[in-house]
């Protein structure tokens, strides 16, 4: 029990403050009616002006003007030159379709007669006789054209005979 007096008794003195501390610093009569004084400020510091930062808006506004500058006057550059040889080439056709023209020949075609409708002739041109290359291709060497039996020396000389 002495140990739970003893804490007691501990507590209570932290929570008073101390009896010789009072006694040096007697309380203000005025402290009742006015508010609590606030801690000493420190010196007042000198009046900071903010650094002046600058913006490259400017800057890149110039830029980007001369960039689209400079991009405009390639497309228009590209596009004179691909006019100029658009007209130079529509010239070097003109030259040639007037030199194919001077050239040229005009051959007249004979009118057909209507009133006289065209009937194909047969050829004058003699004709082949069927060559006997199937006999060739086939398996068995003796197949018979009407009951004759033909062999390839009567054959072959008829199939190189030219055209006359």
């Amino acid at each position: 029990m002495e140990n739970a007096s003893t804490k007691s008794a501990l507590k209570a003195s932290r929570r008073s403050p101390p009896k010789e501390a009072s006694r040096r610093s007697p309380p203000p009569k005025e402290s009742t009616l006015a508010p609590p004084k606030s801690p000493p400020r420190s010196p007042p510091k000198e009046n900071t002006k903010p650094q002046e930062f600058k913006l490259h808006t400017q800057e890149r506004a110039v830029k980007r003007a001369m960039f689209n500058y400079a991009v405009t006057t390639k497309f228009y550059i590209m596009e004179l030159q691909k006019k100029q040889e658009e007209r130079l080439q529509k010239l070097i056709e003109e030259e040639e379709v007037r030199l194919l023209r001077k050239d040229m020949v005009p051959r007249a075609q004979l009118m057909p007669y209507f009133d006289k409708p065209f009937f194909p002739q047969r050829s004058s041109r003699s004709v082949l006789r069927e060559s006997c290359l199937h006999m060739m291709s086939s398996k068995c060497w003796s197949c018979s054209v009407g009951n004759e039996i033909y062999n390839l020396h009567h054959c072959g000389h008829q199939a190189l005979k030219p055209i006359k």
